[in-house]
């Protein structure tokens, strides 16, 4: 099973070929990659000098430092040296500035208590070593505006895309699937992130894994948006029901979570990942594809059906967009 996961990570360029082939070898020849051997000691080799460089200077300017002293300098020069800079003056030189790794930490610190950021390390990292942004922080003394604006500006900039997705009739299940990649806010913040295993049971792909703050899966099923080849609701008997395309997309996130239930431990033990009473949300269709239908009554027979369903939710992409632009203030909708 691991093997096989590894394959399609490599596949998808999540495992590099250096680490797969060295992981893999016993498969192949056995033969181990020397220039690899070699390259990883000459890096090494070279980190060791410089570090003794760097301690034998701080020793020298500082003669009265105690072991203690000098470990925490060096630690201190590995954190800077993550956030190297190449200045554009100074064509194949590199700058490391001390403090900024210091920076970085307050700079992260500050998004990750005040909004929901992907990645808040590598934002972080984007604004201390960006001239203009630094600026623009250190003119606001507690940083949460522009942190707040520069966040909003990202998710707004996200979802504009999305709904250019969703809007295109050609737009395949895999185009909506990379659009909302990095998005997981859009579904509610109870969701910190979108986890990087699809695959976590036999003959079975999740579209969008998401994690809530407990460590517990949410998954995503995707339909075809306003490329859907016929309609969400039909008449039945007066009223407004559900079609076969509904139906269908829902017992197939039904199955998916059978099969969650039936391997919570082995999914537990191999990917850290609680799918007792996982729960899944169905997006499907896009008023567009039915406009004799009014909107409200589309989304109306829908929550009517999700009423009467414990594990699963049925959403229309507009429905979900909709209801993430009035999260960020907009009143367009």
């Amino acid at each position: 099973m691991r093997l096989l996961q590894d394959s399609l990570d490599y596949a998808e360029g999540l495992i590099l070929q250096p680490d797969f082939d060295e992981r893999y070898r016993l498969f192949q020849d056995g033969v181990r990659n020397e220039s690899l051997r070699t390259g990883v000691a000459q890096i090494a080799s070279l980190t060791f000098s410089h570090v003794a460089d760097a301690g034998h200077a701080f020793v020298e300017k500082n003669p009265e430092t105690s072991p203690q002293d000098l470990v925490a300098h060096l630690r201190s020069l590995s954190e800077d040296m993550r956030f190297l800079q190449a200045p554009a003056d100074r064509p194949g030189r590199y700058r490391a500035l001390r403090g900024t790794a210091e920076r970085v930490v307050w700079v992260q610190r500050a998004l990750a208590e005040r909004v929901d950021i992907e990645e808040p390390q590598e934002e972080a990292g984007r604004i201390v070593t960006s001239p203009e942004a630094l600026a623009l922080l250190a003119a606001d003394t507690t940083g949460e505006v522009i942190v707040r604006a520069a966040e909003l500006q990202r998710r707004s900039a996200g979802l504009a895309a999305l709904r250019k997705v969703v809007e295109d009739t050609t737009a395949s299940e895999h185009d909506l699937q990379r659009a909302l990649r990095g998005q997981h806010w859009i579904f509610g913040g109870q969701f910190v992130a979108q986890s990087a295993f699809r695959r976590l049971v036999p003959g079975d792909e999740v579209d969008v894994p998401l994690i809530r703050g407990d460590g517990s899966l949410h998954i995503v099923e995707l339909k075809r948006a306003a490329g859907l080849s016929g309609p969400l609701v039909k008449q039945h008997r007066g009223a407004w029901v559900p079609t076969a395309h509904v139906h269908d997309a829902v017992s197939q996130a039904v199955n998916y979570l059978l099969g969650l239930d039936e391997h919570r431990d082995r999914i537990r033990r191999e990917f850290g990942i609680e799918t007792r009473r996982a729960s899944a949300v169905v997006l499907i269709g896009h008023p567009s594809v039915q406009p004799g239908v009014p909107e409200a009554e589309i989304n109306e027979v829908l929550r009517t059906l999700n009423t009467h369903m414990s594990r699963v939710e049925v959403l229309t992409y507009k429905e979900l967009i909709d209801n993430a632009e009035r999260s960020l203030g907009s009143t367009d909708t």
